[in-house]
């Protein structure tokens, strides 16, 4: 028994047979003794049950491809290679309360509209066909772009190429969702949407950043803007970049937001892109809530609980919980940079958001 467990106010009862008969007379009444688990659902800290993971695109890419001509669009539904924890197996979740997988298109395919109550969000891999209508607003995505489907949102995705597949990742909080018993899903009476006229109206009426429409009036609580263009995000990674030093943790990195609250794009899952510098190494540090990384350019590491994972241009990772992790660009000459969305909003809004800097060993850890 460690010291920390030897204290007042920590549980210490010892079995006894009289003990025993009384736990199980509790619970043939589906009751129980708090002393029998406080330890375990009051920990001294938080105690994720997922492991930190590195899922290899170039391992993945063959099996997406394969699932193309091995299952239809229609009768998968979505037809999508998930990412599961293995700590988090029961939940099919990435990390945490985090859903994520990788969804293939094949030229000149389309999937029906539908709505549920997750939260998702698109980010493009490959492919330029890509587009997806999410109320009515008609998407056109490519490489690094970010898309949001905000819940309840009536949503349907398709390939116009027709000669390339299309990848993206999805993110959902799908785990969370189901945790609440809050989910749903229904398909759409027409099975597919009719679209406006004008072709990405939300990133035209909310893209200018600088700029927003005089007298908007938008009362939901995610973003208006529903695309977000790679060239526009790497070029404000640039520019940061030119005067800012950046987060000793982080790098240069940026939140994409709601242009007209500057909050995160929906209530339950926040998303940054971040830029490493050449040869550029962080910090590391801790924080409450879950995320998921894509590299969405170059190649380096991260240390996440003294385990080195080596990644490289589109390979996914992710951070549990209360783990130490640390990131270095591995390039001597070109930047790097990560694609991440996380449970963020969820922390700050229940007030459960907390961050701890290492401080030993020069803020870096040692390897396991």
């Amino acid at each position: 028994m460690s010291v920390k467990e030897d204290v007042i106010g920590r549980s210490r009862v010892e079995d006894t047979d009289e003990l025993k008969e009384f736990y199980s007379r509790l619970e043939n009444l589906n009751a129980g003794a708090l002393w029998t688990v406080a330890n375990d659902i009051e920990p001294w800290e938080p105690q994720p049950t997922s492991v930190p993971v590195l899922w290899r695109y170039a391992d993945l890419r063959p099996q997406v491809i394969d699932s193309a001509s091995m299952v239809t669009g229609d009768d998968a539904g979505r037809r999508v290679v998930m990412l599961v924890n293995p700590g988090r197996k029961e939940l099919s979740a990435a990390v945490g309360l985090l859903y994520t997988g990788l969804q293939i298109m094949n030229p000149g395919e389309s999937m029906t509209a539908h709505r549920h109550a997750a939260s998702a969000l698109r980010f493009v891999i490959e492919g330029e066909g890509a587009w997806t209508v999410v109320n009515g607003d008609r998407l056109k995505v490519g490489p690094n772009d970010f898309a949001i489907t905000p819940r309840g949102a009536w949503h349907e995705h398709g390939n116009d190429s027709d000669r390339s597949q299309v990848i993206w990742q999805d993110g959902l909080d799908i785990p969370l969702v189901n945790t609440l018993d809050a989910n749903s899903f229904q398909v759409h009476p027409d099975q597919y949407q009719t679209p406006g006229k004008v072709q990405n109206s939300s990133l035209l009426e909310y893209g200018a950043g600088i700029l927003k429409p005089a007298g908007a009036d938008w009362n939901r609580r995610y973003s208006p803007l529903l695309a977000y263009p790679w060239e526009r995000t790497y070029e404000a990674l640039l520019n940061q970049a030119k005067v800012s030093a950046g987060s000793p943790y982080d790098g240069i990195i940026m939140e994409y937001v709601n242009p007209l609250t500057g909050g995160s794009v929906m209530p339950t899952m926040g998303a940054h892109m971040q830029l490493l510098r050449a040869g550029e190494a962080t910090r590391a540090h801790r924080h409450t809530g879950s995320v998921v990384y894509h590299v969405a350019k170059g190649h380096g590491h991260s240390v996440i609980n003294g385990q080195r994972l080596d990644w490289h241009e589109h390979d996914i990772f992710c951070v549990p919980s209360w783990a130490w992790h640390e990131h270095a660009n591995d390039s001597a000459s070109n930047d790097a940079c990560l694609f991440s969305f996380n449970d963020f909003p969820v922390m700050h809004s229940l007030d459960l958001y907390t961050e701890a800097a290492m401080e030993d060993n020069d803020g870096h850890q040692l390897l396991s």
